[in-house]
Order: C-alpha cells, then structure tokens, then sequence
C-alpha cells in the first residue's frame, strides 16, 4: 500500500521559512517521479515542484521559483521542500505527490501552511 506522510507545516511570519518532508513507502521511491501541490482555502489545487528519479530534474512553478527547493533522500524514501521567503499568498495545505497527474497517483494526507503577513 502506497503511504505518504507530510510533516513540517505550522504557522510562520512573512519572510519566514519552513521545510516540509513526506515520508514515502509501498513503492519504489527511487524510480518514482515526485511533487508537490497545494491548495489554499476555496482554489483549486496548484502545482509547486516536481522532482524526477535520482534528481536529474527540477521543476517549480513561476510563483515559488527561487524561493522553494525540493530535494530528495532516496536512502531514506523521503521527499523535501524547503520553503524561503514565505508569503501571506502560500498559505496552503500542501500535499506530497507521487506520479502526478499519471493514472498511479497518489498523494499524503497533507501538511498546513499559514503565513501571516
């Protein structure tokens, strides 16, 4: 059974930092593709990063480009996002994804962001 588990949410200042982790097991995170998405109060879901096997890629979206960092530990099958120069518009639940958008999908139960301004 595929498990995703996110830590590492809370409420932080504008400015502030955060780094998020998802615990991963029931699969093969090493050749697993991985993200991150999102999901303010009443929006749809949003996109932040994606990270492929053995990080040869990166991939954020425009609005946390230079700001977030997602990596990955493959020893330990857990995912990470680091999250700088947080803004009031992050406020999130923000969600570990594997094989997004990919009829294998699945994702955690999510971690609560809140950034006051």
């Amino acid at each position: 059974e595929v498990q995703l588990v996110e830590s590492g949410g809370g409420l932080v200042q504008s400015g502030g930092s955060l780094r998020l982790s998802c615990a991963a097991s029931g699969f093969t995170f090493t050749k697993s593709r991985m993200s991150w998405v999102r999901q303010a109060p009443g929006q749809t879901h949003e996109w932040v990063s994606t990270i492929t096997p053995g990080s040869v890629r990166t991939y954020y979206a425009d609005s946390v480009k230079g700001r977030f960092t997602t990596s990955r530990d493959d020893a330990q099958n857990t995912l990470y996002l680091q999250l700088n120069s947080l803004r009031a518009e992050d406020t999130a639940v923000y969600y570990c994804v594997k094989d997004y958008l990919l009829s294998s999908e699945a994702r955690g139960q999510g971690t609560q962001v809140t950034v006051s301004s």
